[in-house]
């Protein structure tokens, strides 16, 4: 594990909070910002990302929200900007943006929908990093964009210098320690549950879902399993697997606010497609989370 992950150890892909009307909630988002870096000790936060249900805000929406937490955490987090998008072009505006309003990093998602070939996954990387400052976090998450980034075109990707770093969520073990062998990509679980398992083959970290609740414990995770504690790390591994796999008995965005809205941190609805979390799911969650003390 590298002495200094370009971006931490725990980052979270943070919720995206909305006022009673559907409108954005900065402030909202500023509080909660607060709370997972001064309270569940971040290192670094990823705005407007799936969890942040990115497809449903404006740009301007995700300007101003991104303003909010850079604002709110001033130097004590690195703030990622999510810029991912299916167009390229849009990417890179996106990514100009981004950077103006003070992200200290970018998350660019594999293009969706088109399912391009591998020259066109690893033309779209380089020119976004062409043209942009900022360090890169490529997201591979192929479930949800139709394409999974082959292993050479990552170690390819690997030659850009702005290109630092991959959220890894594609599920394949072997494929990311192949990368992890042949590159200095700093690699972080996109999966919760699988961070463990990463680590063991060279990742830095995670970039969580379930860590709005878990953050502490995931981080003591992380850092036992560096000074070499494994059995500390499976315990806590263990412990919270619970509240790392129920995050997801919905989309991410619909549990994590419904367990915030639990704990007393509400921030409101979500937007269309996204739907509430049923009764049942809210009280499974909630016993998830009281029997690993998250919850009163």
């Amino acid at each position: 594990m590298p002495d200094a992950p370009p971006f931490g150890q725990l980052i979270t892909a943070m919720v995206t909070p909305f006022a009673k009307d559907g409108s954005l909630d900065p402030d909202g988002a500023a509080e909660l910002a607060r709370h997972l870096v001064d309270d569940l000790d971040h290192d670094a936060l990823v705005i407007s990302g799936t969890t942040g249900e990115a497809p449903t805000t404006t740009a301007e929406e995700k300007v101003t929200l991104l303003r909010a937490v850079v604002e709110a955490v001033g130097d004590r987090a690195k703030v990622i900007a999510g810029v991912g998008s299916y167009d390229t072009r849009h990417t890179i505006e996106t990514a100009h943006e981004a950077e103006a309003a003070g992200a200290t990093g970018i998350l660019v998602v594999t293009p969706y929908y088109s399912k391009p070939p591998q020259e066109g996954v690893l033309q779209h990387f380089r020119t976004v990093a062409d043209a942009t400052g900022l360090p890169i976090i490529v997201y591979d998450i192929p479930h949800r964009t139709g394409t999974p980034i082959a292993t050479e075109t990552m170690i390819a990707l690997a030659e850009h210098p702005r290109i630092v770093a991959v959220k890894d969520a594609k599920s394949d073990p072997v494929a990311s320690a192949t990368v992890l062998s042949r590159t200095d990509l700093a690699y972080y679980s996109g999966d919760d549950a699988l961070t463990l398992p990463l680590l063991a083959v060279g990742a830095v970290g995670v970039v969580g879902t379930s860590t709005h609740f878990t953050g502490r414990g995931m981080k003591q995770l992380i850092q036992a399993f560096a000074k070499g504690d494994t059995a500390e790390a499976l315990r806590l591994h263990r412990e919270l697997l619970p509240v790392f796999t129920g995050v997801f008995a919905a989309q991410g965005c619909t549990m994590v606010k419904a367990g915030l809205e639990l704990q007393g941190r509400g921030v409101g609805g979500l937007r269309l497609p996204q739907v509430p979390a049923t009764e049942v799911q809210r009280e499974v969650f909630a016993g998830q989370l009281r029997a690993v003390g998250l919850l009163d």
